[in-house]
């Protein structure tokens, strides 16, 4: 197809003053704006354009003689490096913008931290739902292999087990993990802010330093405006009088964010309340402004974008708004690094945008929270909603109807539920025994740790790739997956054992650069031909040479 135009005013005008005469070859022109680290100028001719780094530009004006042509359009070089905040990636120690999430059970693994780190990307470990002790087994392998260079690990809100959260706190307190990803919050908790403000003092300028950083994932105003604010004065107190800091720590904090990065969380795999990230982002991009200018922060806040990037657009849109930095999870666990099992992987690239649906939360199942999961290849949502309506309507296990128990016993447990407690009660003896004590007093808190058997095995059988459970995988999965298998179909990354952490997040990124470029050349009124407009992932050797030339 031709990239003829219709002319419009030129925006200034270039002459060839000795250099290379541009080539107007469509290819040759494609191949200028793919070079997103240096700046283009576009030339017409005849209703054609071409590309050229060289000659003489004036902008605006007369046409200074008869052979100048009109500049079409321009657009400055677009690096990785520019994309977000910078501010973020100085304070994190990376080099791009990027985190992958801490998706649960280890799915965020440590192979997906250690690789984007090495990259200059961000990640995080996925701590929620492991032992303390499986968690310290990843702390001592990450920090070994990356020393100094930059990790995170998931702090995980659960309100049925406050006792597992406090643990954790500890636990990263004494092993010096200094960056947490807080997801699942609700309210502030003692031991998150413990953490927060734990090792506060001041420098030589007098500045309040925190060795201990926190990215929290919010999508509801009301959280957001938690975590933006100073730590309250009820758990600094508390703090004071436990000896956890000192009366002068207390006065520091209380000029201090909660974090001060904070992920506009839509609609993600997982915990979610699925809203609309063109919604979500300004208005918590408008919430930073107010609290910034409230508690006037030496350091600003930052608002970052999570829940449906999968894509160059998606990631491009993210930080048109105004985002600071992305974060993805649902391509990351379809990745060879993530903790899940090549089963599930499978699963998750013959996904489409419509095959995820919400289902019961194994961690606030009582509550009535879900999360979101693939619908494609499983029966995990319609169990799980089955096990919940029983909790609404039973008071017990014994309540269960006859045939509704049998059901259960034959379908979704395959064993009699007074064998799965008896799992369940073993698990809870070594995790958290004041759970057995509530549960022989209350029988339909019994029921519930029962159901949660269930919710909480679905994930693990996922991970484990089990065969004969494949019907009860519970993949935490968001609409972003199908975007993404739809922009990858027929290339090299179509494959599943192609798709590498850092390879899908340079292309991402990549993609993102280079529809900047592409969009300022529309805006500017450039007509550019269809396949031109079109960002193909690159294998990573190929990539990593556009980017470094």
């Amino acid at each position: 197809m031709s990239n003829t135009i219709e002319s419009l005013t030129a925006q200034g005008w270039w002459s060839v003053n000795g250099s290379t005469e541009p080539s107007w070859d469509e290819n040759a022109l494609g191949e200028a704006i793919l070079d997103i680290n240096r700046p283009v100028t576009i030339v017409e001719k005849d209703g054609r354009y071409a590309a050229s780094d060289g000659g003489v530009k004036i902008l605006g004006g007369d046409r200074p003689d008869s052979s100048a042509l009109p500049i079409a359009g321009y657009v400055p070089a677009c690096r990785l490096e520019s994309l977000g905040d910078p501010s973020f990636c100085d304070d994190h120690g990376i080099r791009y913008a990027y985190i992958a999430g801490a998706m649960a059970n280890g799915i965020g693994s440590a192979d997906i931290v250690e690789d984007m780190s090495r990259a200059g990307l961000l990640a995080f470990f996925g701590a929620a739902g492991l032992s303390p002790e499986r968690i310290e087994s990843e702390i001592d392998r990450i920090q070994k292999n990356l020393g100094d260079a930059p990790y995170g690990f998931n702090l995980i809100h659960n309100p049925n087990e406050p006792d597992q959260e406090a643990a954790v706190v500890d636990l990263y307190l004494r092993r010096s993990v200094n960056l947490v990803s807080a997801s699942a919050y609700l309210d502030l908790t003692l031991p998150v802010v413990r953490y927060r403000v734990h090792g506060i003092h001041r420098d030589e300028n007098g500045e309040a330093v925190t060795p201990n950083r926190i990215v929290a994932k919010v999508s509801r105003v009301e959280v957001a405006t938690k975590f933006m604010s100073p730590p309250p004065e009820r758990f600094l107190k508390e703090l004071v009088v436990s000896g956890d800091i000192t009366a002068e720590q207390a006065d520091m904090a209380s000029g201090i964010p909660m974090a001060q990065d904070l992920t506009a969380e839509a609609d993600s795999g997982g915990h979610t309340d699925n809203r609309p990230a063109i919604a979500l982002i300004p208005t918590l991009l408008a919430l930073r402004d107010q609290m910034q200018e409230k508690f006037g922060y030496r350091q600003s806040l930052r608002i970052g974008a999570a829940g449906g990037i999968s894509t160059p657009a998606s990631a491009a849109a993210a930080f048109a708004m105004g985002a600071s930095y992305i974060l993805t999870g649902s391509v990351n666990q379809a990745c060879v690094e993530s903790g899940s099992s090549d089963i599930v992987r499978e699963m998750l690239a013959e996904a489409r945008q419509a095959d995820v649906i919400m289902a019961p939360a194994a961690d606030m199942f009582e509550m009535g929270v879900k999360v979101q999961v693939l619908k494609r290849g499983t029966m995990f949502a319609m169990r799980g909603a089955k096990l919940y309506e029983l909790y609404r309507n039973c008071d017990s296990i014994e309540a269960i109807p006859t045939a509704e128990k049998a059901s259960l016993e034959k379908s979704l447990f395959r064993s009699p539920l007074e064998t799965i407690w008896e799992q369940t009660r073993e698990f809870f003896q070594q995790r958290d025994p004041s759970q057995i004590e509530r549960a022989e007093s209350e029988p339909k808190h019994k029921m519930a740790l029962v159901f949660r058997w269930y919710l909480g095995q679905s994930s693990r059988w996922a991970n484990s790739g089990e065969p004969s459970r494949q019907v009860d995988y519970q993949v935490w999965c968001g609409p972003s997956m199908g975007a993404f298998n739809e922009w990858v179909k027929g290339t090299f990354l179509e494959e599943t054992e192609n798709r590498r952490v850092v390879t899908v997040a340079l292309n991402i990124l990549y993609g993102a650069a280079m529809l900047n470029r592409i969009n300022s050349l529309k805006i500017q009124g450039v007509r550019l031909a269809p396949k031109l407009l079109h960002v193909p992932p690159l294998e990573l050797e190929a990539l990593q040479q556009r980017l470094n030339s």
